[in-house]
This record gives structure tokens, sequence and C-alpha cells, in this order.
């Protein structure tokens, strides 16, 4: 292996310590709003320059808020496109919420829009609501720490992930509904001609004919005893990206964040890719998992955890009381390919790390093993289950098509509920992929995995493993029309989503 060149490593200072290294972070410590854009920026990805989207605050990428503060931020969009920007894992007014048409419009080019809301602490994230932009890594990283964050003696470091392609995604998108596929697998030929949805105004995407779907990378995985269903076959990996990135870097020169000898690390890690499952390992750094989605989990020793698209995980981990390098890895569920960070003291040796694992990574908590470990540290209250919806998460790789309760977005029925109600919705994936759901608006508990009762992890994105069900539980807020659908991109692009219709109590 060859040594990296010292490119992005850090010194270390009294702000360097709380600062989440790359995407860098703007500290919230005025009264007055932040500037945020959203804008074109030019990332080197392997040697080759790309163009890409980006939401660039005061500091840089992304923005980290002090406890308690409020997002008091203008937005202003400075591409030559329409865009809006939803804040993931905040719940906003409804109003701010940041959807096409749900109800403000989409920002036009040179248009600034103020928000300003009460955060909720923990490790969020913003990214455009028009799928084909945040494809286009139009997402940053949304930090809002809790007191004890400023008072603990440990490092933060932020760990941003996307999956990339140097294609338009509209043509991604058509080679996946047209049967062109990135997978390793060939084309499945011909399928229906059924058309594509509208996304909360965007409109339909260009090329989306559902005609069929190219070879996906993980074909024919036994599924063994899942409900019955032990000979079917799960499908990972419908897209072979160009390049997958960590804090907008692949291994082939990554971020090196300086560190101390002994010292103690908050890693915050989110998935931001359109379309892949992580693990994260920490290899010889023992860690553990801390909290999910912002909120607090009992913790959990490992050294590999995992997360879907739209998903956060916070890392606690103690570094040896000696010099040394530890890569912290990024790995494609189903596949070989590996992005990530490396951790170095100073004066360390630090090696290259092939962005080819030896062998290929599992898929990602087919038997909800993860998920079933995860116990909250505030649950929501008991309470009777005021209503219960059943929500089908349906679908196909030919034609690529994918729908909640048998329909695409524009022929959904809403999933309705009284603001204050408590409301159990359990996802029941027949399909023969997973599924990371996300709902808007609210935080939700995990109380069910098939069919099992658990007292699992606050949530706002849940990943339901094929032929698999997941039940979450909430309290309804305010009353308004709150998005629901999957947080996998094509997904979402090609109609899986609904629409968590709350009205007020009577």
């Amino acid at each position: 292996m060859n040594t990296l060149s010292r490119r992005g490593f850090l010194a270390a200072s009294a702000t360097a310590i709380a600062a989440a290294h790359l995407p860098r972070v703007a500290f919230a410590q005025s009264a007055a709003p932040f500037a945020l854009s959203a804008a074109t920026r030019t990332l080197d990805i392997d040697g080759r320059a790309a163009t890409v989207f980006g939401l660039a605050g005061p500091g840089g990428q992304g923005l980290t808020l002090d406890p308690g503060q409020r997002f008091r931020v203008d937005l202003t969009n400075k591409l030559d496109v329409p865009t809006i920007i939803h804040w993931h894992g905040q719940i906003p007014p409804n109003v701010q919420d940041g959807v096409p048409d749900m109800p403000m419009p989409l920002l036009a080019p040179g248009e600034t829009r103020s928000y300003d809301y009460e955060t909720r602490p923990g490790t969020h994230w913003m990214h455009s609501h028009v799928p084909i932009q945040e494809m286009q890594l139009l997402a940053a990283p949304l930090i809002v720490r809790a007191p004890e964050d400023l008072v603990a003696d440990r490092q933060e470091v932020v760990l941003l992930l996307h999956d990339f392609s140097f294609k338009a995604p509209e043509e991604v998108l058509a080679e996946l509904s047209g049967g062109h596929g990135g997978g390793h697998g060939a084309g499945h030929g011909a399928g229906s001609d059924a058309p594509s949805m509208p996304l909360g105004g965007m409109g339909a995407m260009p090329g989306m004919n559902h005609s069929g779907m190219g070879g996906m990378s993980m074909g024919n995985m036994p599924m063994g005893g899942m409900m019955g269903m032990g000979r079917m076959a799960m499908d990972l990996n419908d897209y072979d990206w160009d390049a997958y990135l960590a804090n907008d870097r692949t291994l082939s020169d990554p971020e090196v964040v300086q560190v101390e000898r002994g010292g103690r690390i908050r890693l915050r890690v989110i998935n931001a890719s359109a379309a892949t499952v992580f693990w994260i390992d920490t290899g010889a750094a023992q860690s553990r998992l801390v909290a999910v989605d912002g909120h607090g989990v009992q913790p959990h020793s490992g050294q590999r955890f995992g997360l879907a698209m739209g998903q956060r995980l916070d890392l606690e981990i103690d570094l040896p009381n000696e010099g040394g390098a530890w890569p912290i890895l990024a790995l494609r569920e189903g596949a070989r390919e590996r992005t990530g960070l490396i951790l170095a003291t100073p004066g360390a040796d630090v090696r290259r790390v092939d962005a080819l694992a030896e062998t290929e990574a599992p898929a990602f908590d087919t038997d909800l093993a993860q998920e079933s470990r995860l116990i909250a540290l505030d649950a929501l209250p008991d309470r009777p289950v005021d209503r219960r919806h059943m929500l089908m998460l349906g679908g196909s790789m030919q034609p690529y098509a994918w729908t909640i309760n048998g329909a695409a977005w524009g022929r959904h029925q809403p999933v309705v509920a009284r603001s204050g109600e408590r409301v159990v919705l359990s996802f029941h994936n027949m399909s023969m992929m997973a599924h990371p759901m996300h709902l808007h608006g609210h935080a939700f508990q995990v109380v069910g995995l098939n069919g099992r009762p658990v007292s699992g992890a606050l949530r706002d994105t849940v990943h339901v493993p094929p032929m698999s069900m997941v039940d979450v539980a909430l309290d309804a807020g305010e009353a308004a029309r709150w998005m629901l659908h999957c947080h996998h991109m094509p997904h979402l692009a090609s109609g899986m989503m609904t629409e968590f219709a709350v009205t007020a109590s009577t």
C-alpha cells in the first residue's frame, strides 16, 4: 500500500475539535438569519471534474446549530432550475416542510425564502425534495447540538455518504425504467406501459415509461425462512454508480481527520445516497451505537452497523492511547465497493485503502436483527392506540414500478388520522427490494418487527426488508398533509409516495 497525500489533514485546535470536518459547517452564533444557498459546485472524483449541486452556508456545506437555537435561515436558489429543500429529521410547521406544492411551490431561480422554527437536537440533514436533484448531491448535514455536546470531552466528526453517477439523473432513471440498467446482469426486456406519476408538483420524470429494468447487481440471493417465502430472491443495488463518496471524496484521496491519542470521537453518519445502503465498519476502532435518526438508544457495542437511505446513526469511538490511523469505512451492501475517511494521530503513517474490498458485504438487516437490538432512551408514553393503518409496499424490477397500497403517487389514497391520535402504521413489504420508509413532520417509535412487539428506537426513517413487516407508533401532529414515502430515490421517482393526512381534532 502507498502512503496517502496529506491533503485534507486538519490541524488540531479548540475549534476544530468541535467541528464536523467535512462537509464543513457553519456554527450558528447570531440571532440574525443564516444565509443558505442552493448552488452548483465542482468536485474532483477520482481525478475527473464533476459539477454537482450543494447547500452552502456561511462556513461551507451544511449547518450546525447550538442547543436551543432556532432554525432561522434565508434560503436562496442560485441554481438555474427551481428547487425546494426538506429539513429531514426536523419538525417545522408544515408550510416550511419543503415539499413541492404541499403547500409551498418550488423556489424559482434567484428566489429567497425565509424559515424560522424550533429545532430538534441530533444528527439530521437537509436535501432537495426533487429526486433528480438529490441524485445531483443537493444535500448537506444539519446538526443540532444538545447541551451535553457542549461539555462532553470528545471530538465531533460528520460522515456524509453519497452515491454518484457522471450521467445525468434523467439518464439514470431512464436506464432503470427502460431496460438499460446499470447493474451487472442482462436486461429483462419490455414490460408494461404504466405512466409515471407526478411528484408533488414536479411533474413526470423524463424517460420514466416503466417499460422494464436492466439487470440488478445481486440477483437471486436466497432468502430462506423469510415469512414462508424461503425460495424467493431479493434484489439489491438496482444501479451501479460511478463512485461512492464520503464527505465528497473517494478512497483514492479520502479525508484524513486529525485526532488525539486516546481521544473519544462522536461520529455522526448520514446516508444521503440516492439508492445505496451502507455498512459502517470501524475496524480496529471499537464503537458504540448511541443514537439513530437523531434519537438516543441504549448503547450497543460493535464494529459494524448498517444504515439505509435517509437514516443517520451516531457512534462513539474510543481510540487507543497510541499513535495510529483508523479507517472508518462505508461498505456498499451486497457488493465490494466502499468509501470512507481515516482518523489519524499527528505524524501517523496513513496507508491507502483500496476502494474494492476483497469480499462482498452482506445484505443489510434482512432478518431485522440490528433493528431488534435498538431500544429507545426516551420512548413514547404508553397510551391506547386510536387508529391503525396497514401500508402494503409493492413493486417490481420489471416493470420498474413501486407502489404503496397498490397505487403510485397521484392515484394514492391518503393515510388519515386526527391530530393528537395515537396511530400505528404497519409497513408490510411484499416486494423483493427493501424500502426505507420516511414520514415527514413526525418522529415514530418502532413497536413491532414481523409481528413481535418491541420497544424499539425512535426514528423518522425505517428500513423494511423484503417480505417483512415493521410496525411504528406515533402521535399525529399538526393538521396538514405530510409526505410518507420510500427514500430510495428511483423508487420515489416512480411513484412510491403517499400522504399522511392529519385533520384537526374535534
